[in-house]
């Protein structure tokens, strides 16, 4: 596996660089970020979805720790539906997430005290080269200038789904846009099931994952579809 996690991009779109706070509810950015670990094994080939499950199929470790822990449990355990896995792994992701960032230098911990006694932490981002990759390849994808990869086309989908389009520093018309923009790159990729798989920018196998996990994150936070 290569380049940043797609866990890893999520968050530090949805936490403020200068405040360290999250901008989005928590319980949305957990579910999506164990939600771009599964995407991450898929687009490794290592799952995939059939007959209602999240299966492995190749055991090997990608070389980045936290997803092949999550390859480990699957391997280990019986196959569970996309909602089941969102559900088991969102527990402790972010805050795993965050102490890896802090341990690579992209953001640092701002541990403060309020009322006296309630301890607050902050990340307010060190090295912004990580995120400004993230928030270029998301900004050609929006201009349309070509079809993004689908890896791009993946975190797209992921913003789209939980709805991050204020997290790209846009706002009224101009956030709308970026919304129906996410939506359609989406779709273009197979992932809305408004384009046959064959017709997609992406492998089918990839597609099936990330439209299943769209749908989870979805019904978990109490959408219809």
């Amino acid at each position: 596996m290569t380049g940043v996690p797609l866990a890893e991009e999520l968050l530090l779109l949805a936490y403020d660089d200068e405040t360290g706070k999250a901008t989005m509810p928590r319980i949305s950015l957990d579910l999506g970020m164990a939600a771009a670990v599964l995407i991450e094994l898929a687009l490794a080939g290592r799952i995939a979805y059939a007959e209602g499950n999240l299966a492995a199929v190749d055991p090997t470790p990608t070389g980045e720790p936290l997803t092949d822990e999550v390859l480990a449990r699957i391997v280990s355990d019986t196959p569970h539906s996309p909602s089941s896995w969102v559900q088991r792994l969102r527990h402790g992701l972010r805050d795993r997430i965050l102490g890896d960032l802090c341990a690579q230098g992209v953001v640092r911990d701002v541990d403060e005290t309020e009322l006296g006694f309630i301890h607050v932490h902050r990340y307010p981002v060190v090295d912004p080269s990580v995120e400004a990759d993230t928030r270029q390849r998301l900004a050609d994808a929006l201009a349309g200038a070509a079809a993004p990869d689908e890896r791009t086309a993946a975190l797209a989908t992921l913003v789209a789904v939980l709805r991050m389009e204020g997290a790209l520093g846009v706002s009224g018309e101009a956030a709308t846009d970026a919304r129906r923009r996410l939506e359609e790159i989406a779709s273009g990729a197979g992932f809305s099931g408004t384009v046959g798989l064959e017709d997609s920018v992406v492998r089918p196998s990839v597609g099936l994952v990330v439209a299943t996990l769209g749908h989870a994150v979805d019904a978990a936070l109490g959408r219809r579809p």
